[in-house]
């Protein structure tokens, strides 16, 4: 297993709609360890392959409580079929934003299908934190970022805020490499 590069916005990337995965095989499943080791290492409790530079439509999650054994799930074409009108605010965060968060606003419950590692079809029905991390990643697969969701006015603030780290840890960067 592999820890791979974790893509921050701005990049293009992240704004692609993803392709569906059409056969399940051993470079899929190598993909689903690999974004698991990354999301872990991160750490973060979702992960998307766009993350990753892979414009497929895969994702991670593992919602599991701190302390607690791990809960990984692996989700290959993952696809809402039927969401609550009740609604769920939490605070998100984004492995692609580093410590930007805002509140968010989604539907409480999800039913997703989805194939599993093996290519078999599943479904799942997700309420709580783990609803909000789904459609938050599946979101990735579709080329919306949390930051979408947020006014236009909150938006600009993260995005400024990123843009200002960047700017620092290439700073750093390069003193660290003059050193």
């Amino acid at each position: 297993m592999a820890i791979l590069p974790i893509l921050v916005a701005p990049h293009p990337v992240l704004k692609k709609k993803c392709e569906p995965v059409e056969t399940v095989d051993d470079a899929i499943r190598t993909l689903l360890d690999d974004m698991l080791e990354t999301m872990y290492d991160a750490p973060g409790i979702g992960l998307a392959a766009p993350q990753v530079g892979v414009s497929k439509r895969i994702l991670v999650v593992d919602c599991a409580p701190r302390g607690a054994d791990p809960q990984p799930m692996k989700l290959i074409n993952p696809e809402i079929v039927t969401q609550s009108d009740a609604l769920s605010t939490y605070e998100e965060g984004c492995l692609s934003f580093p410590e930007q968060y805002a509140e968010v606003q989604r539907p409480a419950t999800v039913t997703v299908r989805y194939l599993d590692e093996n290519g078999t079809q599943q479904t799942i029905e997700a309420d709580g934190l783990l609803a909000t991390c789904i459609q938050h990643e599946i979101d990735h697969l579709d080329g919306v970022v949390f930051v979408d969701h947020i006014s236009s006015l909150k938006r600009g603030m993260i995005m400024r805020k990123l843009q200002k780290q960047t700017k620092l840890r290439s700073k750093e960067g390069r003193a660290a490499a003059a050193e």
